[in-house]
C-alpha cells in the first residue's frame, strides 16, 4: 500500500490525480499538466516533494564520514551552503545523486531520491561506522514543499523574514513560516529560480496554506508530471533514467562531481580513477525533433538503420513546442548538429544532437 504524503488531504481537496511513486501516493497533476508547467515558467508552481528522503548526520566527524561515503568534498562545504554529489558503489556505479546541506559545523542533511532513500540511509549507516557520527533517517518525519518559478521569491518573501537577497543558489537558512521552524533552501530542479521548504510533517499543511494564501493567482499547485517535463527542459538527470548503478558519473558527463583531490579515501575511488581514464562507450546528449511525436524512455536511437543508442527521457516540450529527449549515443555521434533518428513506434523520426540544457531562463 502506498504511503500518503503529509499533504494528501490537501491534494485530494484540490482534485489531484494521484500516482504511486516509489511507494508513495503523490499528486501527478491537478488539472492540466501543461498549464502547471506553464505556471512554473511564467509565474510560480507549488510542489509537494515529501516523498524525497532526508537523512541527517550529526557529530564531530560528520564531515569526514560524508567525505568517505560520497564522491564529493563535503568537508569543504561552508555552513549554510549545499552541494550536488553522488553515492557510488565499490565499482563506481551510481547508487543515487544527492543534494547535501551543511546546516551546522557538525550537522548535515542528505537529500536522496525517493526510490533510493532506504538504500542511501542504510549505506550511510554502514559507511559511517568507525566515525564519531549519528545517522538518522528522517524521511517520514520531514515534509518538503517547493515553490518554483520567476515569482517564487516574491511569494516566499511574504511568509518569512529570511534575507532572500543573501540566500544564494545552493544555500539554505533556518527561518519560520506559519509559526513553524523550517529550513529554507534555494536549489531547484526546474530550471527556474525556486525555493524548498523542509518542515516537520505535522506542520506541512500550515506551510502549504500560508504559501497558497501569499501566492494567490501567481501560484498554482503543480504535480509530478509537470516537474518531469520541467527538469527535462532544464537538462537535469533523473535517477533510473539518465543515472543508474550500471553507470559511473563519468558516463553521464558528470565526472566533475568526483573529487579525487580530496585527501580522504572514499567508496569507489579506485574504480572511478580507472573509469575516468577510459573513454566511455556512450555519452549523454540532447536531441531535438520536429512535429508532435515525442521520443520516450527506452526508444532506440538509430543512425540510418543501425541502432546506436537509447532514449533515457523524452517529451514534447511545452515551452519550446517541439520534441526533446536525452539519450546515450557513442562519442563519435555526440557533436551538436549530428543528424540521427529515433524509432518512434516503428517510424524513424529525425532528430538533431544539441548541447544541454534545452531551456535556460
Amino acid at each position: 500500500m502506498s504511503t500518503p504524503s503529509p499533504l494528501h488531504e490537501v491534494h485530494a481537496a484540490l482534485g489531484a490525480s494521484f500516482t504511486d511513486f516509489a511507494g508513495w501516493s503523490m499528486p501527478l497533476r491537478y488539472g492540466s499538466e501543461l498549464a502547471e508547467h506553464k505556471a512554473v515558467r511564467e509565474a510560480a508552481g507549488l510542489f509537494d516533494l515529501s516523498h524525497m528522503g532526508e537523512i541527517e548526520l550529526t557529530g564531530p566527524e560528520a564531515a569526514r564520514a560524508l567525505d568517505y561515503a560520497l564522491v564529493g568534498n563535503l568537508s569543504g562545504v561552508k555552513v549554510g551552503r549545499a552541494r550536488y554529489t553522488m553515492m557510488c558503489d565499490a565499482d563506481g556505479g551510481v547508487l543515487d545523486d544527492l543534494v547535501v546541506y551543511r546546516i551546522g559545523e557538525d550537522h548535515f542533511m542528505v537529500v536522496a531520491n525517493a526510490s533510493n532513500s532506504a538504500v542511501v540511509a542504510a549505506e550511510l549507516r554502514t559507511r559511517a561506522e568507525g566515525f564519531t557520527v549519528e545517522v538518522a533517517d528522517r524521511s517520514r518525519d520531514c515534509a518538503l514543499i517547493a515553490a518554483q518559478g520567476p515569482r517564487s521569491a516574491g511569494i516566499i518573501g511574504q511568509v518569512c523574514d529570511a534575507d532572500l537577497d543573501a540566500l544564494k543558489y545552493y544555500a539554505s537558512t533556518p527561518t519560520r513560516i506559519a509559526g513553524h521552524d523550517v529550513l529554507l533552501a534555494r536549489t531547484g530542479y526546474t530550471g527556474e529560480d525556486g525555493f524548498e521548504v523542509y518542515a516537520e510533517s505535522p506542520h506541512a499543511a500550515d506551510v502549504w496554506q500560508a504559501l497558497t494564501a501569499a501566492g494567490g493567482s501567481d501560484l498554482s499547485p503543480a504535480g509530478l508530471a509537470s516537474r518531469d517535463t520541467l527538469r527535462l527542459e532544464a537538462g537535469m538527470p533523473l535517477y533510473g533514467n539518465e543515472l543508474t548503478v550500471e553507470m559511473s558519473p563519468f558516463d553521464a558527463g558528470l565526472g566533475r562531481v568526483v573529487k579525487f583531490e580530496k585527501s580522504a579515501d572514499f567508496v569507489g575511488r579506485a574504480a572511478l580513477e580507472q573509469r575516468s581514464k577510459v573513454e566511455a562507450a556512450s555519452t549523454l546528449v540532447g536531441l531535438i525533433g520536429e512535429g508532435r511525436r515525442a521520443p520516450r524512455h527506452d526508444y532506440p536511437v538509430v543512425d540510418g538503420e543501425t541502432p546506436v543508442g537509447t532514449v533515457t527521457s523524452g517529451a514534447l516540450s511545452p515551452t519550446l513546442g517541439h520534441p526533446i529527449a536525452m539519450a546515450y549515443v557513442p562519442p563519435a555521434l555526440s557533436q551538436p548538429g549530428t543528424k540521427l533518428a529515433v524509432d518512434v513506434r516503428g517510424k524513424a523520426s529525425p532528430v538533431e544532437v544539441v548541447k544541454l540544457p534545452f531551456y535556460k531562463r
